[in-house]
C-alpha cells in the first residue's frame, strides 16, 4: 500500500502520472479553482480569504487569527487577478456554507489596484455576494481602487491597512 503526492504544477512532464489522476479523490472546491488556475486549500473557519500571492495569502492567515478569527480558506488569485477570476474565486469561497465574511487582500505591483477594484466590483455585482465583503488593497493606484470601492454602493469595506481589514473582517463576522 502505498501513496504519492505530486506537484501538479509539474504534471505536464509526468504523462504517466497525470493519466492515474483520479478527481473523484479530490476536493470539488480544489478542482473548480484548479480550472482557473486558482490556488485554494479549504481550512475550517468563517472567514473567506482572497489573495494575490501565497506569502502574502499566509500572512492574511496569520493576522485574522492574530485578532481573533478563523479563515476558512487560501485562495491565491496570482498575478492575473482578472474580473473573471475574482468572480469565480468570490464563487468558490462562497459555496462554502461556513463562510460569514470574505478579506479581499491585493497587493498591486505590476497590476493597477484600479483595475483590480474594477473586478471585484463586478464580481460582487455579477456573484450576488450577501455577505460582507473587506477589501485591502495596496500598491499602484491604491487609492483610486478603494474610492471605487466606496463609490460602488455594494456592501464593499475599504480598509485601510492590513490590520484594519483583519479587525473589521472579525468584527462582520461576529456582528459589530
Amino acid at each position: 500500500d502505498g501513496k504519492l503526492g505530486a506537484d501538479g504544477n509539474a504534471l505536464f512532464r509526468q504523462p504517466d502520472l497525470r493519466e492515474m489522476r483520479d478527481q473523484s479523490q479530490e476536493d470539488p472546491r480544489e478542482a473548480q479553482a484548479a480550472q482557473w488556475e486558482l490556488n485554494y486549500v479549504a481550512l475550517d473557519g468563517n472567514i473567506g480569504c482572497m489573495v494575490n500571492g501565497a506569502g502574502l495569502a499566509m500572512g492574511t492567515m496569520d493576522i485574522v487569527k492574530l485578532h481573533g478569527g478563523e479563515p476558512a480558506n487560501f485562495l491565491d488569485v496570482g498575478g492575473g487577478a482578472t474580473k473573471e477570476r475574482v468572480t469565480e474565486a468570490f464563487k468558490i469561497i462562497l459555496s462554502d456554507d461556513k463562510v460569514k465574511a470574505v478579506l479581499v487582500n491585493i497587493f498591486g505591483g505590476i497590476v493597477r489596484c484600479d483595475l483590480i477594484a474594477d473586478g471585484i466590483i463586478g464580481a460582487v455585482a455579477e456573484v450576488g455576494v450577501n455577505v460582507p465583503v473587506v477589501v485591502r488593497l495596496e500598491g499602484n493606484n491604491a487609492e483610486l481602487g478603494a474610492k471605487k470601492l466606496a463609490d460602488s454602493g455594494l456592501n464593499i469595506i475599504a480598509a485601510k491597512g492590513l490590520t484594519d481589514a483583519a479587525q473589521q473582517v472579525v468584527a462582520a463576522v461576529e456582528g459589530k
